[in-house]
């Protein structure tokens, strides 16, 4: 009982440090992307997330050391046209945002394809193991609405980069995009209680752990 306890508080400890972290980042991008006098310390807060990946990547790579001296070397780069990366920092939070979504759009869409398993469908299965009929017909459309949130997500942010002015796509981009993921999660969530019967059902949290394990089997299949 104790070792349970300690092991859910750690959880909680976990999500809730994880949670911060994303929270503090959204801010901090918002005043950075909306700066009128950007300087470095704006430019870095766009790149660091993409650093932080390449490093973590190079980091679990069997060529360690020389992925490694690769993404030092590319930091040397960096720091060399920091007036450049300066001017331009607003299309590296473009491109982390609206591509983001665009690839999810197509991770999903793709799957929706003849002979392939939608995305939720994939996700149900490892909770669920077998699909009954009512929850393959739901786990299709659920794929498709999440398509459709993914793309229309990118499209937006595309469409106020290019029309908005700064302040408000970087408000959409970086304030609303975890409230807007979360009422989307809740809104799907409410449709899934009212169309499916109890067995079939799954939480949210449920599903954040089937996609993590369905990221973990598709790396663990490359080379």
């Amino acid at each position: 009982m104790k070792a349970e306890l300690t092991t859910r508080l750690k959880q909680a400890c976990r999500w809730t440090a994880v949670i911060a972290l994303g929270l503090a980042y959204s801010v901090l991008s918002y005043l950075a992307a909306a700066s009128a006098a950007p300087d470095l310390l704006d430019a870095l807060v766009a790149i660091v997330p993409l650093v932080g990946v390449a490093f973590v990547m190079a980091w679990r790579s069997p060529q360690r050391v020389l992925m490694l001296a690769l993404c030092l070397a590319a930091c040397a780069v960096f720091y060399g046209f920091s007036g450049w990366l300066v001017a331009h920092y607003i299309w590296v939070f473009l491109l982390q945002h609206a591509g983001m979504y665009a690839l999810l759009c197509g991770a999903f869409g793709r799957t929706l394809q003849g002979g392939q398993t939608p995305m939720v469908s994939r996700f149900a299965r490892i909770v669920h193991g077998g699909l009954s009929p009512a929850l393959i017909r739901y786990t299709r459309s659920a794929t498709w609405a999440w398509t459709f949130y993914f793309g229309g997500t990118a499209g937006l942010s595309l469409l106020l980069f290019w029309l908005a002015p700064i302040a408000l796509w970087s408000a959409f981009a970086n304030l609303l995009g975890i409230p807007l993921l979360v009422l989307m999660f809740v809104g799907e969530y409410a449709v899934r209680c009212y169309v499916l019967p109890a067995a079939d059902r799954a939480g949210p949290l449920d599903a954040i752990r089937a996609y993590r394990q369905a990221s973990s089997e598709s790396t663990a299949r490359l080379p």
